[in-house]
């Protein structure tokens, strides 16, 4: 019964931000952020932790606090945006996106080896998947799959309809998917920035060593496909900013796994890069470093 009324509310939520216009589910969003905000406040530690690794020691606190707020934000409109998109708004959607680096995607698309898109949950990352389908280069991703399964299949379907192929984490056939997809020549797109299966690398990341997903950099190996990382950013109004980076070169050692580790380094400073472009708008609401334990998940 959990589950169940668990679902009807998000049906429920993208009924009614579904009505609404852009302008007023943006903004209803980053105001939800905000309540948000407060009723989580037990979590300011430990983002305002994450916000001074990425924005340095030398930024004041008072900056903190507001990127945190903004953090909120960030998350609320994140997630107003998911409830509020449907077909007939794509084609509207992806004409307000800014697109920078786009020239690193068609030539690897002419090269045949297949693009891996490397992502940190930034801004509406999902909107990358609608242009890249847009451009002729729909994406393979991977999505976690929920305890609750109808919420695990309405999310499916909401990126079924943005042009994205889903494969989920429990899928026994997940790996040789990728794989496959791969070896066609075509295009998967994987979010990069936080282990959530405790399988990962560890490598350094905003100055401490924490496990980072392997499979980035392992399936580029693997199968010599493009890794290219990608930012998807919020812009102040209506619209998006997509930014490409050329693909990263990752280094031959002499054993595989001195390889995978100095790709993982590469990936890790790159996502830097992405991520302190726009610092609030990377929704990290957990623990993701040893030195955060101790906060609350």
């Amino acid at each position: 019964m959990k589950h169940l009324l668990a679902y009807y509310g998000f049906r429920f939520a993208a009924a009614i931000f579904g009505a609404f216009p852009e302008s007023w589910m943006r903004h209803a969003g980053e105001w939800l952020g905000r309540r948000g905000a407060g009723r989580w406040s037990d979590k300011r530690p430990l983002l305002k932790g994450h916000m001074r690794r990425v924005m340095g020691p030398e930024v004041s606190d008072i900056e903190i606090e507001s990127a945190v707020n903004r953090m909120y934000e960030s998350y609320g409109r994140y997630w107003a945006e998911t409830l509020w998109l449907r077909p007939r708004r794509h084609r509207t959607v992806a004409s307000r996106v800014e697109r920078v680096g786009f020239e690193h995607v068609f030539k690897a698309l002419e090269e045949g080896n297949g693009i891996i898109f490397a992502l940190p949950h930034l801004g509406s990352w999902e909107v990358a998947g609608l242009v890249a389908d847009e451009i002729g280069a729909p994406v393979l991703a991977v999505a976690e799959d929920l305890s609750n399964e109808r919420i695990t299949k309405w999310f499916v379907d909401v990126r079924n309809q943005l042009g994205i192929d889903i494969v989920l984490t429990t899928d026994p056939q997940r790996r040789s998917k990728l794989i496959r997809r791969l070896k066609e020549g075509k295009v998967i797109a994987l979010l990069a920035d936080r282990d959530v299966t405790g399988r990962g690398l560890t490598t350094e990341f905003f100055g401490e060593e924490t496990k980072m997903p392997s499979g980035p950099v392992g399936l580029a190996i693997l199968t010599g496909a493009a890794l290219i990382p990608v930012g998807v950013y919020f812009k102040e109004g209506a619209g998006h900013h997509i930014e490409v980076h050329p693909p990263v070169e990752i280094p031959q050692r002499e054993a595989r796994d001195q390889t995978v580790a100095a790709g993982a380094a590469l990936m890790a400073r790159k996502l830097e890069e992405i991520i302190s472009r726009d610092p609030p708008q990377w929704h990290l609401f957990q623990p993701n470093w040893p030195s955060d334990i101790g906060y609350r998940a």
